[in-house]
């Protein structure tokens, strides 16, 4: 099995990567009061270590007073968390690696287990965090307007600290996301409507003030899912047009690459064609995109979560897909987070030596 194309140069504005795979986001809840540990920049240096061309960190929220709903997820604002993502870039640069916060609003959330919330209501267009599940307040225009200069600060100070790339996350279920789907997105004003271009204007607003933020020449990357956690049948478009009306705007307010997640990459995204969501998603707008979902492992992320174990799998029909053009980045999740050595291995041909994952791994920071 060849993987020779993976590790070909990515080159795009701010980013100059060494191989086309990507450590894809995944919460961690390690950092104390929103702060990252020198435990949390070793992680991420490690991963650095073991080649992986372009690490995008956990979610990382915005400077909202109920961005969260977990006390020891990472802020990406306030001098102490800024000083701990300082020292994260340094030590990945250090190691030779490239590196973009994920900037992140949840907005309505269910309630931590852990019995901790934020200091005021969850927030969100509508104050339903899905169907018939109302656990917070809806925004005024002047919350929305707080909350895209916020996004846009977040992304500034990515770039002033020495990141990068900036990825915005827009997936999921969380506050974009929650924009963009009509049952959460009840408003009557211009941040709603029928259709969902029309329900398309807060996240272009974003996206068009972190641009403004950052420049031109600063990469710009947007992880969009059609599937919603409480959903995973969940179609935002429901064809090819449909998804071209979604994501265009996007790109045109200054996107530079879409992170199209799906729970199995080889899932074909509409009828009569193969091409996953990332295929489809190059395919209408032109631009760059990752894929992700279940590379090279059994399974997929929220089984992990429910105790599932998974076991390596074959990248034959990831590498099928990639030669053919159908994206240009490969984002890889749980097969990173239990082993930092994972993409030394592949690019060796070690494929004897990889590592399933248990679910004993989402409760540490691996670092060997």
């Amino acid at each position: 099995m060849s993987t020779n194309n993976l590790f070909s140069e990515f080159n795009l504005k701010s980013l100059n990567l060494k191989n086309r795979i990507v450590m894809a986001p995944m919460t961690r809840s390690f950092s104390p009061n929103g702060v990252p540990t020198d435990e949390v920049a070793a992680y991420y240096q490690k991963r650095a270590e073991g080649e992986v061309g372009l690490i995008l960190s956990e979610g990382t929220v915005i400077d909202r007073k109920s961005s969260s709903n977990d006390a020891n997820v990472p802020h990406f604002y306030g001098d102490l968390a800024l000083n701990g993502w300082k020292k994260v870039i340094e030590e990945v640069h250090a190691a030779g690696g490239k590196m973009g916060p994920q900037i992140w609003h949840m907005g309505i959330m269910d309630n931590h287990h852990s019995g901790w919330v934020p200091p005021v209501p969850f927030e969100g267009p509508s104050g339903l965090n899905r169907p018939d599940f109302r656990n917070g307040v809806a925004m005024t225009e002047k919350d929305i307007e707080d909350t895209i200069l916020a996004f846009g600060k977040a992304a500034a100070d990515a770039k002033r600290l020495g990141f990068d790339t900036v990825e915005i996350h827009g997936a999921h279920g969380y506050l974009i996301d929650q924009f963009f789907r009509a049952e959460t997105n009840l408003r009557e004003d211009i941040y709603g409507g029928k259709t969902l271009p029309e329900r398309n204007r807060f996240a272009i607003e974003v996206v068009k003030e972190v641009r403004k933020q950052v420049g031109n020449d600063f990469a710009v990357i947007m992880r969009f899912s059609q599937f919603k956690p409480s959903d995973y049948n969940y179609k935002l478009a429901k064809n090819p047009q449909e998804l071209e009306a979604w994501l265009t705007p996007l790109v045109d307010a200054g996107v530079d690459i879409i992170h199209a997640s799906q729970r199995r990459f080889w899932e074909p995204e509409f009828e009569d064609s193969d091409l996953n969501f990332a295929g489809w998603a190059k395919k209408v707008t032109g631009a760059p995109t990752i894929t992700v979902g279940s590379v090279g492992l059994s399974g997929d992320f929220f089984g992990a979560f429910a105790g599932e174990s998974s076991q390596p799998t074959s990248l034959e029909e990831l590498n099928r897909r990639f030669d053919r053009g159908d994206f240009d980045l490969v984002a890889v999740g749980r097969p990173l987070l239990s082993d930092p050595n994972w993409v030394a291995k592949i690019k060796a041909g070690k494929t004897d030596e990889l590592k399933g994952f248990t679910k004993e791994a989402l409760g540490q920071l691996v670092l060997e």
